[in-house]
């Protein structure tokens, strides 16, 4: 833990200016608009969904991918156009409970097979949706203790096949690098933002003990860190009746 320096702890009390209701409505549309460009950069989602989604669809019929906390949408587009580009039908729908990233998701070029849904996930869990595959990005780490067992419970019943949660590792040379790497994203949240999300972030090691007593997940590092939290719903012992 001494190489983690001051983030030796987390700090899940530190605020994202971009979750303030009261944040400059001009910085956040630049956060949501470059958000594409860091993700490409820093998240790994084209070998995540190589390596994890991917496998899980199949080319006999149309496949399923629930994207929950899908902020300004671009993570969902860039699946639904890499499964299009590798020959598979996938209906993609990505929901967010904050009226201004979906406000601003929508109003994006629209993309076959991927709509955009205000809503949370318990929401669809109550209504008995099921998806072939469940992801997530940098949404973990926003997560109270028990908004992250609820956010895991709504996985269980959502997904039919895999579910990838990818998060930001805690790491000193991860915030250095974040800190350097958007210093020319000027005029938005992201710079500000990404070092808290960092400081509200796990590391592996504390990922993985949030999860012992739950069946079928599994924590792996992708690129340098990133933090993927899969289940394997095969690997669950069968609900009862």
């Amino acid at each position: 833990m001494s190489r983690l320096g001051f983030l030796a702890q987390r700090d899940p009390e530190a605020i994202e200016e971009m979750d303030r209701p009261d944040c400059d409505p001009r910085k956040l549309e630049r956060t949501y608009a470059q958000f594409g460009v860091v993700n490409a950069v820093v998240s790994g989602w084209r070998r995540t969904y190589a390596s994890l989604l991917r496998p899980a669809f199949s080319r006999d019929r149309t496949n399923t991918l629930l994207d929950i906390g899908s902020g300004g949408g671009d993570v969902p587009r860039a699946i639904a156009r890499w499964a299009r580009r590798d020959g598979f039908r996938l209906e993609v729908t990505a929901i967010d409970p904050d009226e201004r990233a979906h406000a601003y998701a929508s109003s994006r070029p629209p993309l076959p097979g991927l709509s955009f849904r205000r809503a949370l996930s318990a929401e669809l869990v109550a209504e008995g949706a099921v998806f072939d595959a469940v992801a997530s990005n940098h949404v973990l780490h926003h997560l109270d203790p028990a908004g992250f067992t609820g956010f895991l419970d709504d996985t269980e019943q959502l997904a039919r096949r895999v579910a990838v949660h990818s998060d930001i590792a805690r790491h000193l040379l991860a915030y250095a690098l974040f800190s350097a790497g958007t210093l020319p994203l000027p005029g938005s949240y992201i710079r500000q933002d990404g070092l808290t999300s960092i400081r509200r972030s796990y590391t592996p090691g504390e990922l993985r003990s949030s999860i012992t007593d739950r069946e079928g997940w599994r924590v792996r590092t992708a690129v340098p860190f990133i933090n993927l939290l899969v289940l394997d719903p095969s690997r669950r012992a069968p609900r009862s009746a």
